[in-house]
């Protein structure tokens, strides 16, 4: 059985209990959309309940249909059944493909923290998932905005930071409370890519691992 990765408190993150190396970079990784195709799973899981998960816009509430129907579920409904994925069935979800390697080449040289806003009851759920899939590094559950977090942490830090999220709000948060960190969106699902907003003035955005990990070295070591 895979060993469960550690877990943190979201407040405050203290990298001395993650035994973080204050030397080393500090590398802050999103999950859903970044290290897993969470749009995926999710969308076996509504298919599983008679639901259809049609990939129309960068959104998630709002691409929930019953099938034959144009208008998209009820927000709370669709709410309901995110919310059952996680605690149900979010470990049904694939690998973002190189995520694995590239954290793990990345990790010989640098700290990985995992920032997720994955919600509280999915906590061990997400933990597993990640150790099964070789990522069992720290592990944080974020609430709301991440820059405060990732302000937190890389405070602690006398080396560089990254943040790599898919979603610009997140980099913007981490931008304004963080401006030292580097930020990369990555968007790891091909159907949501051209969907998803960008602000390359703003954020570096690179979609694939391989290359991704060559832009974080660069930027960090």
């Amino acid at each position: 059985m895979a060993q469960t990765p550690r877990e943190f408190p979201q407040r405050p993150p203290n990298l001395a209990e993650m035994g973080v190396d204050p030397d080393r970079p500090l590398l802050l990784v999103d999950v859903d959309e970044v290290l897993g195709l969470f749009m995926q799973g999710f969308g076996r899981f509504l298919e599983d309940r008679g639901l259809e998960f049609r990939v129309d816009r960068f959104a998630l509430f709002q691409n929930i249909y019953r099938p034959g129907e144009t208008q998209h579920l009820p927000i709370d409904e669709g709410r309901s059944h995110f919310d059952d994925f996680f605690r149900l069935g979010c470990g049904d979800m694939e690998p973002a493909p190189g995520a694995t390697q590239a954290l793990r080449t990345l990790s010989q040289r640098a700290n990985v923290v995992i920032l997720t806003n994955a919600p509280g009851p999915a906590r061990m759920a997400r933990a597993r998932w990640l150790a099964r899939h070789g990522m069992d590094y720290p592990l944080v559950l974020n609430t709301g905005p991440k820059g405060p977090s990732a302000a937190a942490m890389a405070g602690q830090m006398r080396a560089q930071a990254a943040f790599i999220d898919d979603l610009i709000s997140n980099l913007d948060s981490v931008a304004e409370t963080a401006p030292a960190v580097s930020r990369f969106q990555m968007v790891a699902d091909p159907r949501l890519r051209p969907l998803a907003p960008s602000a390359p003035d703003r954020h570096r955005r690179i979609d694939d691992w391989r290359e991704l990990r060559e832009a974080i070295e660069a930027s960090v070591f």
